[in-house]
């Protein structure tokens, strides 16, 4: 080997080496906190981007969507971005799921501005995605007059706007029901004590819930039901063109903030109270009986000289000379009911 082919792996082999950027950022990266933040980012993002791109379709192709579509289009990426995130966050993607959680303890308070804002960068990305797919698409149906109400009225594709029909309280009972429920169904799903999905299907039982929730509840207001999928969208419409009007109309702006985390804890409540609290819990056996069958305390025998019993708990005397000696009893383990003794 020539003395250039030596430098040559040894340059490579320095390269090799992590500088200390690299290795800060894995430190950074590695904290808990870092990584909820980051799951719940790219699943809000994978979620909306489905969401937006089937509500573009509806509102842009006339043979090129539908309801259904978009029913099927948010159903299917909430299913996928609980693949994405599960096992790191709990794939929450929704402000309203992660103050419920926390309102009954199932995660600390100090998490709550982290996922929240993750699901909100998440959105406010995805809707900035989708502005830039569809822009053509855009500009050709409005003729380049981008407006939240009329009949070319584009600011629908990203966030939610109330119909001629429906007043501002009446929208605001239909979100707190409808994530009420939602709610309720989470729960239902994910309880281990009640009768969960299956290990694996839990992402595509979700996903369904969602498109039930769209086919049979979403006509009035939409189903927001989600702060973080309504207003970073809503804001990113504000700043691309579609000016204040996306917060003046009807006033509803704050209504898919604020009603879906009531609802969210109502249904979160109304399980726990009528639902969780009345499940029966299994009471706890030995491991193994047979390995604390051999640890018992041996039983003098009947015919030992000066035993005399006091009681039905078997208390036992015996004399000092002819005392048999006796082993510990071993600790109970924690699986070990008191009660079984």
């Amino acid at each position: 080997m020539t003395q250039a082919d030596k430098k040559k792996r040894s340059t490579r082999k320095v390269k090799m080496i992590p500088s200390p950027v690299v290795i800060r950022v894995q430190a950074i990266l590695q904290k808990e906190m870092v990584r909820e933040f980051l799951a719940e980012l790219m699943s809000t993002f994978v979620m909306m981007v489905f969401g937006l791109g089937s509500v573009a379709h509806m509102v842009l192709g006339e043979n090129f969507g539908s309801f259904l579509g978009v029913n099927l289009g948010f159903g299917f990426g909430v299913a996928i971005g609980v693949h994405v995130a599960g096992k790191v966050s709990g794939a929450h993607m929704n402000a309203a799921v992660t103050f419920t959680n926390c309102a009954l303890g199932h995660l600390p308070w100090k998490k709550f501005p982290v996922y929240v804002l993750g699901q909100f960068v998440g959105s406010f990305l995805a809707a900035a995605s989708i502005y830039g797919i569809f822009y053509a698409a855009i500009m050709n149906y409005s003729g380049g007059n981008l407006t939240v109400t009329g009949p070319v009225a584009t600011a629908n594709i990203f966030a939610t706007y109330l119909p001629e029909y429906m007043t501002l309280w009446r929208g605001f009972l239909d979100e707190v029901f409808v994530t009420g429920m939602l709610q309720l169904c989470l729960l239902a799903i994910t309880d281990k004590r009640n009768n969960p999905a299956l290990p694996g299907t839990q992402a595509v039982v979700i996903g369904i819930l969602i498109v039930v929730i769209g086919v049979s509840l979403g006509m009035n207001t939409g189903y927001a039901i989600n702060p973080s999928r309504d207003l970073p969208p809503r804001f990113f419409t504000f700043i691309a063109g579609w000016g204040t009007e996306v917060f003046r109309d009807k006033n509803w702006w704050w209504v898919p903030v604020v009603a879906p985390l009531l609802g969210a804890y109502l249904g979160g409540i109304i399980y726990v109270v009528f639902i969780g609290s009345t499940i029966p819990r299994e009471p706890q056996i030995l491991e193994n009986p047979v390995e604390y069958e051999d640890h018992r305390t041996p039983v003098l025998p009947k015919t030992m000289p000066h035993q005399t019993v006091n009681s039905s708990r078997a208390s036992v005397s015996v004399s000092l000379d002819n005392r048999t000696p006796v082993q510990p009893v071993p600790p109970l383990s924690d699986n070990i009911q008191v009660q079984q003794f």
